[in-house]
């Protein structure tokens, strides 16, 4: 199941926000062992600090096993504020109709996987929970900076990356930055490699055709 948290309600899903931030540190400073901040056992930045979207996953229990972090390109971005080198020398375009995602995490149970093409299913929802998110705000394109695996990852659901430039290592990462196109289109392949049947995201499930 799918749930955007928006600005407004971060009040009322405090403990799923909490439950969030947590997952985050175990995928990130855990797992992947990047070069993040951290408070206490949580991951947060400052771009947690500028209200942004959250899409969250949850598993059949209702525990929060994914996330992803969505901004508007016309405020303070990763790609233009963190990451520029990723540009590859190319200036950073702002735009109304482009959001940047970011914090991409899942943290999946072993018992409970189920793929299709080599991917969870959980990893299908929230990549169709954020075409959903930028077809209802009429989106063009999600930017983002990801690594090569996450790349291989988008390429394997048949959402490829249009990459700014070649990988940059940064630590122990190959990152990349690159965008992602949002379309009818992209979401009908995302839902049939992901053999997804409806929309994921509940709140624009309930919505009037």
């Amino acid at each position: 199941m799918m749930q955007i948290i928006t600005s407004e309600f971060y009040g009322a899903f405090s403990e799923e926000l909490s439950e969030m931030h947590r997952l985050r540190y175990r995928v990130f400073k855990e797992r992947l062992r990047w070069e993040v901040q951290t408070s206490g056992e949580m991951e947060i930045d400052e771009f947690d600090a500028l209200r942004p979207v959250y899409l969250i996953q949850r598993a059949s229990d209702y525990r929060v096993q994914g996330c992803v972090r969505l901004l508007p390109s016309t405020g303070p971005t990763m790609l233009r504020d963190t990451f520029p080198v990723l540009l590859n020398g190319q200036p950073f375009e702002a735009s109304p109709s482009v959001w940047e995602s970011s914090r991409f995490a899942l943290d999946i149970i072993s018992e409970a996987r189920s793929t299709q093409h080599g991917l969870t299913s959980a990893t299908y929802e929230l990549l169709a929970g954020m075409i959903e998110f930028g077809l209802s705000r009429q989106l063009t394109n999600i930017i983002t900076v990801t690594d090569v695996r996450m790349e291989r990852i988008l390429r394997r659901a048949e959402w490829p990356l249009r990459r700014t430039g070649p990988p940059r290592e940064f630590g122990n990462t190959q990152a990349v930055a690159g965008y992602l196109e949002i379309s009818c289109d992209c979401l009908r392949r995302i839902r049939r490699a992901g053999n997804l049947q409806s929309p994921v995201l509940w709140e624009l499930a309930m919505r009037p055709a």
